[in-house]
């Protein structure tokens, strides 16, 4: 039957009781609220946001959510006002069916200090059924020779409130034959008998009709009736009895449809029909029916459909046995379910944070997630783990909660992503596992200066480079990301020989390759020392430094250069004497050059490129004396030429010549007995003239010299006079007869001779110079003659017409 509606001063009840059951308590962060069920959907269960501490407008702000995990949202929060309220209609008898107290958990996160709040929620039960009969009508056959006090069960009432709104109690109609009695079994389950009150007169009345009324002890109260059939048959005096006033039963939760679980026995001492035995369920809910079936005749229970430790752990199933006169009797058949290891653990991240600075600290937590596994006992215990190698641990909060943190501080250059992997496991057997990856990306800061692959740079250029040629390359390593690892070069700004650094090199800001800005002399300076800075462009920037030593390399654009013997000014040459008398071997003069270039550029080597007289001379390799190579013959004339070469190691080899004009005598006489011999070249290519001049003007000097002596010797100033203006007739003319007046006069006179003598054909620049200052204390002897002091004549030295006209001065 229908309940009836609730009238109006119940229903005001009702909204009294649902404010008064709001009742909270927090205790070791778990909020507590009673609530009824059947409330209107919005309807107030608890001030939230009081019970957190909190204003209602700080639940949005701080990230306050409901995180429940499983089956439909049963309450919501409301922002404006700060309070949990329902989602819906809450059914206490679909939620926990008779459960004597039905309680609904949920869990509150604050987003911004991730932290947890257990809530417990109890539906309180409300009058909302009434109590109902399996079956609207009952026929009972009783023999009409039946005793007075004979009891028959009657049907018996299901309401499925609890507490007073349960059932409570049974009414049978007024009747003369038949009154109704109520047992209370072990369970506390009341069972309604029909009791004979007084003997039966099948003729006089073969059906009774009567009505069961069962009534609860609610708030009104509600009731639910049911109507039984007696009918008299002939003597049946025997029950159906069961072999076991109860059946236990254990069976494990993954048994397969179509199983036998158990067969129940009733035996029956009469015949015929009156002994035929059948079985049915009593009290049949559909959860029951869904998941087992009896069968009517042989008595087996079978598994009908698929059993869930975690949906139920416990069957409690009524039956009954009756014989074909309808005697009947009851029992009980007790079905255990055992838990299988059939759930794995389930993982919900709750809070996640995809990424993280690298300078973060350790704590710092990552995520937030809750663990669930369906199963019970061992099988529902799960830990949680992560690998060891992973700078990450994991840290248990409330319940079920996990929170991910930092163990140490991370770097991004040693790992820049982490593909964090969460075993949650079982402790059944065997074990079950679920995995869940958590993506962290590691945030890049500039903690890393550019770093150059070499602690110092050198370089090599050769001299003579062109402007803007390609010196070195020098890359700097930064392992940041983005703008903190883009590095740019500079140079340090120093001077060098007084000029800017800037002004011999500069680098590419980009690319770190140095370029030079001017061609570099090997012969200025031979290296540069630079010092390069590699600074990236994160905020703040971060550089490093690393010297460079540019080393000029030499090549050979430097021509050997002679220093001896040296060309005068004025155009004339040099001439070296060497005495016939002179052994092989003889040291006649020395080269000697050098050249500005270093190295293999500057090894210098000599040799005689051409000589007037190939064989006599020879020239050292690397010391450039000029030797005799045989002794000296009459026949070798009185002026050699000899054209010696300077040259280099330089690729290509680089070379100098010079032109030595050596004089074969055995003294200076000798040489000017031989200049009135020398004939002037007409051709200006031939320096014979030079050389004949040349030994003109010695030989007249050693002749001047003797001839001043012997006029010492004689001490005849007149006579010496008179010679003397023949001398002039022969070739001397011109020297004053007051130079030789006594010793002090001729002393004078050598002294100044000493110095210079210019012998004059039809030009005043012929000249011939003798370091020698002084000769006035000695006579002139073979050994001055023979001396290699140059001779310097002026290649331009007119003809001579006639050697007598010599003047000395």
């Amino acid at each position: 039957m229908a309940s009836p509606p609730l009238r109006p001063e119940c229903s005001r009840l009702v909204r009294i009781c649902v404010l008064l059951g709001a009742l909270w308590e927090i205790r070791a962060e778990q909020i507590r609220y009673s609530v009824p069920e059947e409330l209107e959907k919005g309807s107030f269960v608890g001030n939230i946001a009081k019970d957190l501490g909190l204003e209602p407008q700080e639940l949005a702000e701080r990230g306050v959510r409901i995180v429940s995990r499983g089956r439909t949202q049963l309450f919501a929060l409301n922002p404006r006002s700060g309070t949990l309220v329902t989602a819906g209609r809450i059914d206490r008898e679909e939620l926990c069916e008779r459960s004597p107290k039905c309680v609904a958990n949920l869990e509150i996160l604050l987003e911004d200090k991730v932290k947890i709040f257990g809530v417990e929620v109890e539906i309180t039960d409300v009058n909302d059924n009434a109590p109902t009969f399996g079956t609207e009508q009952r026929e009972i056959k009783v023999a009409e020779n039946e005793n007075p006090g004979t009891r028959f069960p009657l049907p018996e009432a299901f309401d499925q409130d609890v507490g007073v709104n349960s059932l409570q109690g049974y009414r049978l109609s007024s009747n003369g034959h038949f009154s109704m009695d109520v047992q209370s079994g072990t369970d506390g389950i009341k069972y309604p008998e029909l009791v004979l009150e007084r003997a039966l007169d099948r003729e006089e009345e073969a059906v009774h009709h009567l009505v069961l009324t069962a009534f609860d002890g609610g708030d009104p109260a509600r009731s639910g009736t049911a109507r039984i059939h007696v009918t008299l048959v002939d003597t049946n005096d025997n029950a159906p009895v069961f072999t076991q006033p109860e059946y236990h039963v254990s069976v494990q939760e993954n048994v397969p449809v179509g199983t036998r679980l158990l067969t129940i026995k009733a035996t029956d001492p009469d015949e015929g029909a009156n002994g035929e035995v059948t079985y049915s369920f009593r009290k049949v809910r559909d959860k029951i029916s869904q998941l087992f079936q009896l069968n009517s005749l042989s008595g087996d229970i079978t598994i009908l459909g698929d059993l869930d430790y975690e949906d139920s752990g416990f069957y409690d199933i009524d039956v009954e046995a009756h014989d074909g006169p309808g005697l009947r009797a009851r029992s009980k058949v007790l079905v255990t379910i055992l838990d299988v290891n059939d759930n794995i653990p389930e993982v919900t991240v709750t809070s996640l944070t995809g990424s993280i600075q690298e300078t973060s600290s350790p704590g710092t937590v990552i995520a937030l997630f809750n663990v669930h596994d369906s199963d019970s006992g061992e099988n529902g215990l799960v830990t949680c783990s992560i690998p060891d190698n992973l700078p990450f641990t994991l840290e248990k909060t409330y319940g079920n909660y996990f929170r991910l943190l930092t163990r140490r501080t991370l770097d991004r250059e040693e790992i820049s992503q982490y593909n964090i992997t969460v075993t949650a496991t079982d402790q059944g057997t065997p074990p079950l596992s679920t995995e869940t990856h958590i993506i962290l990306h590691v945030m890049d800061i500039n903690d890393n200066p550019p770093a150059f692959s070499h602690a110092s740079y050198s370089a090599y250029i050769p001299e003579n480079n062109p402007r803007g040629a390609s010196i070195i390359s020098m890359t700097a390593q930064d392992p940041d990301s983005g703008d903190n690892a883009r590095v740019t070069y500079s140079l340090a700004e120093d001077t060098f020989q007084d000029a800017p650094l800037s002004s011999y090199v500069s680098i590419n800001s980009n690319t770190g390759v140095l370029f030079a800005l001017r061609s570099f002399d090997y012969e200025q300076f031979r290296d540069l020392q630079l010092l390069v800075t590699a600074s990236d462009s994160g905020d703040p920037p971060l550089s490093s430094n690393v010297s460079l030593s540019l080393f000029v390399l030499d090549q050979n654009d430097n021509v050997p250069e002679i220093l001896y013997p040296t060309l005068p000014t004025d155009g004339s040459t040099g001439v070296e004497l060497a005495p016939r008398s002179a052994e092989p071997g003889y040291l006649v003069t020395k080269v000697v050059a050098v050249d500005r270039d270093s190295g293999q550029n500057a090894w210098l080597s000599y040799q005689l490129l051409k000589a007037s007289e190939p064989g006599l001379f020879t020239v050292g390799l690397h010391t450039g004396e000029v030797r005799t190579a045989r002794a000296l013959l009459d026949r070798d004339t009185l002026k050699q030429s000899l054209v010696v070469a300077v040259q280099d190691h330089g690729l290509p080899p680089l070379s100098a010549t010079i032109l030595l004009t050596v004089a074969v005598a055995d003294s200076i006489p000798d040489v000017l007995a031989n200049l009135g011999s020398l004939k002037p070249s007409a051709n200006p290519d031939d320096s014979s003239l030079t050389l004949y001049l040349v030994v003109a003007v010695a030989a007249v000097s050693c002749v001047f010299l003797a001839f001043v002596i012997v006029l010492l010797a004689l001490r005849l100033r007149r006579w010496h006079s008179s010679r003397l203006g023949q001398a002039a007739g022969g070739g001397l003319v011109g020297v004053p007869t007051s130079h030789f007046v006594g010793m002090d006069g001729v002393r004078a006179f050598l002294q100044t001779y000493s110095h210079e003598v210019s012998l004059t054909a039809d030009s005043g620049k012929s000249h011939l110079i003798f370091p020698q200052p002084n000769y006035a204390d000695t006579l002139i002897s073979q050994e001055s003659c023979e001396k290699s002091d140059p001779l310097l004549i002026n290649q331009d030295v007119l003809e001579i017409k006639d050697p007598s006209l010599l003047q000395v001065s």
